[in-house]
């Protein structure tokens, strides 16, 4: 009886929306489920005899995520912020999903990676956690307050002695790995980079802050910004002509990065709680912001230029995983008994914008012209998920993960290897 009482209290998904899900292949229950789906953690490597330690802290027991080493599940009404271990750096919040995207990378010690999409800084982290005092990892996003976050994060979990962060354009950035660094310094006396150091000159910080207040937007033709460099990153003691020299396409085959991940920026609709920010924003915001065709295609546009640059920087052998949140939670019921009738009904009058901007297009069509245009690009079977709760994609060799099958947040995974041709 109350099962049938809660079942008749939720709104009713429209035919239109069911059969979208339907041709995407996912689950109309995924709208129930994802609202009870487990938050997750990751303890950093050292403190896994603190468990009974972190568990009382947190007043709650940890659920060891048996295909996932080094990750707990946790109820997501559980909050972690105000616990020593989150305060201390010993545990830090990271979906299930995320996870097995940098699992996939298959992260060797001495491997040079980049994380190409790097905030807000988890996979970052436990990119920094798998090299361990080996290699070294290069983060790089657009934005210059988000990629600030990523500085803290890995200075708060003391992840960053073999990281370099780099505000960057990730469609155009060029620089290669520390270990390749060479050349005659052709730039003025003092150029030297030294110990890093939070401390800015004044002129420095001046610029950063014009370039916050006009809301201005990093260009492909400028240099990378270097905002933090680790003791062991191998910047100290380059001039600034070794960091920012520039490189042939076929150089990169030898002297390109290991391994990649393009985490690419994808709607963010894949969220119910970034959905319900609209009901405060307002119909038109929602309207301008997810289901705008024209920012809808710009979008996969972005995301393939991301994903050929990465794959541009990746030396001959190396491997390269990308991945996008699965944009699948646009519909959430909160929404339907908020918005106003007449809102609905323009909701699904622009339900032909949605094909464009969810599932497919923003990963297996992504996939498919990507490969199209990289012949040296093959896609690879990711080995370690044969114990991973996901489905395949629509392109063979593809993952996806949802809150039914998987009990994470929604996520697509491609991993490819370069081969030489």
């Amino acid at each position: 009886m109350e099962e049938e009482e809660e079942a008749a209290s939720k709104p009713a998904l429209p035919d239109a929306f069911l059969d979208f899900l339907k041709e995407n292949g996912l689950d109309p229950s995924i709208y129930s489920e994802s609202q009870s789906t487990p938050r997750y953690i990751r303890l950093k490597p050292g403190f896994e005899d603190r468990i009974e330690e972190i568990e009382a802290e947190i007043k709650c027991k940890l659920e060891e995520v048996e295909w996932l080493p080094g990750f707990y599940a946790l109820p997501p009404d559980v909050q972690i912020a105000n616990s020593n271990a989150y305060r201390e750096g010993k545990i830090y919040g990271i979906d299930a999903a995320s996870g097995a995207a940098v699992s996939a990378l298959s992260i060797s010690a001495g491997d040079h990676v980049l994380d190409l999409c790097a905030a807000p800084g988890a996979k970052l982290c436990m990119i920094s956690d798998l090299l361990g005092n080996s290699g070294s990892v290069t983060g790089v996003d657009v934005s210059s307050h988000r990629l600030a976050a990523c500085r803290t994060m890995l200075q708060k979990y003391a992840l960053g002695n073999r990281c370099r962060l780099f505000v960057a354009d990730g469609t155009t950035f060029s620089l290669v790995p520390t270990r390749n660094y060479a050349g005659e310094s052709t730039w003025e006396e003092n150029a030297t980079f030294k110990e890093w150091t939070s401390r800015r000159p004044w002129k420095e910080r001046k610029e950063a802050a014009r370039v916050r207040k006009n809301g201005a937007v990093r260009s492909g033709n400028q240099l990378p910004e270097l905002i933090y460099y680790g003791r062991h990153s191998g910047v100290a003691g380059l001039t600034k002509s070794e960091l920012y020299q520039t490189f042939r396409d076929s150089e990169y085959l030898s002297c390109g990065y290991d391994k990649v991940l393009v985490d690419a920026e994808c709607t963010h609709d894949g969220s119910i709680k970034h959905v319900q920010k609209f009901e405060q924003w307002g119909w038109e915001t929602l309207q301008r912001r997810v289901l705008d065709a024209e920012r809808s295609d710009s979008l996969t546009v972005l995301q393939l230029k991301l994903l050929t640059n990465g794959f541009r920087l990746l030396k001959s052998g190396g491997i390269l995983v990308y991945s996008t949140c699965r944009c699948l939670l646009l519909f959430a019921p909160l929404t339907f008994r908020t918005l106003r009738m007449k809102d609905i009904r323009l909701y699904f009058a622009n339900f032909r914008f949605l094909l464009i901007s969810l599932t497919v297009a923003q990963n297996e069509d992504v996939v498919k012209q990507f490969l199209e245009g990289n012949p040296c690009a093959e896609l690879q079977v990711i080995d370690a998920a044969e114990n991973w709760p996901c489905k395949n994609g629509r392109v063979p060799d593809t993952l996806r993960f949802d809150p039914v099958t998987s009990k994470t947040s929604g996520l697509f995974v491609a991993k490819f290897s370069k081969l030489t041709i």
